[in-house]
């Protein structure tokens, strides 16, 4: 099952007939909002809000484990996110939609990057973090739509919720990236523990600020200006998406945790256990 996660500006699915809404604590704390169950398209699917309703988190207080974890335990497969980014390269526009196929993690806080720890240990491989088949689903559906989207991209994630110096734009530019935000990690790495595929259309809004002029350096007003704009150019590429067949996950990535997780059963807590076998499922 697909699940969205709506980030800024999106925080509801216009048009979803919802059969339930699941709230409640998961092992990992409590997620941002209820997840919304629903048809859209005649497509089942999943809805979470990544900063809660009214937009009530800032980036580094997204509870993402929760987040993750809520959406598996609700019957997710796949999550598709939507996130505003800033360019890093000429070429990527204000205005574009682009999805990263690697990343960047720049955080320098006090997120939690993992599920595993406290007694079970796992290293999952990230060297290809995003999947390949669900961002070929959603090029396509794009082009049914009449629109262009930007992928293969390096998005370098940050701690905000400040915007960067122009320093820091320099370097990330010159670390290979193209994108930069703030949400996306560690939410695509918990997606590959969780054994999900992940995926991310990245709402272009400004050039950060790495350009000598000025008047294209990123603020908050022309950040939501654009992205109100650009957000239904994400909801036309969502309702093709959903008007076709959606993609399998890929073997590789509903099985990430086989050889990857170290500690035998017998090891674990029976809470433990419980969580594992979550992610596992």
């Amino acid at each position: 099952m697909l699940a969205i996660i709506g980030g800024t500006g999106l925080y509801e699915l216009d048009g979803l007939d919802i059969h339930e809404r699941q709230g409640g604590d998961t092992p990992f704390g409590t997620p941002s909002g209820e997840v919304l169950r629903g048809t859209l398209h005649g497509q089942e699917l999943l809805f979470l809000a990544r900063h809660g309703a009214g937009h009530r988190l800032l980036p580094h207080e997204v509870n993402y484990r929760a987040n993750v974890y809520a959406l598996k335990r609700a019957g997710a497969t796949m999550m598709l996110g939507f996130s505003a980014v800033g360019s890093l390269a000429m070429e990527v526009a204000p205005g574009d939609l682009a999805m990263p196929e690697q990343y960047i993690d720049w955080t320098r806080g006090a997120r939690e990057r993992t599920f595993f720890g406290g007694g079970v240990a796992a290293h999952v491989s990230t060297a290809k973090p995003v999947s390949g088949a669900l961002v070929d689903s959603v090029v396509v559906a794009a082009e049914r739509a009449g629109l262009s989207v930007h992928r293969g991209l390096t998005y370098a994630c940050v701690d905000g919720p400040r915007l960067g110096t122009q320093a820091e734009s320099h370097l990330l530019r010159q670390m290979g990236c193209h994108l930069v935000g703030m949400t996306n990690a560690p939410e695509v790495f918990l997606a590959r523990e969780a054994q999900m595929a992940y995926a991310t259309v990245g709402l272009v809004t400004d050039y950060d600020c790495w350009l000598d002029d000025p008047t294209q350096h990123v603020s908050v007003s022309a950040v939501f200006e654009l992205y109100g704009q650009s957000l239904a150019k994400a909801r036309r590429l969502l309702d093709a998406l959903l008007s076709g067949a959606l993609p399998v996950p890929e073997t590789s990535i509903r099985t990430a945790l086989t050889g990857a997780l170290l500690t035998p059963d017998e090891a674990m807590s029976e809470a433990q256990r419980t969580w594992v076998s979550q992610l596992r499922a």
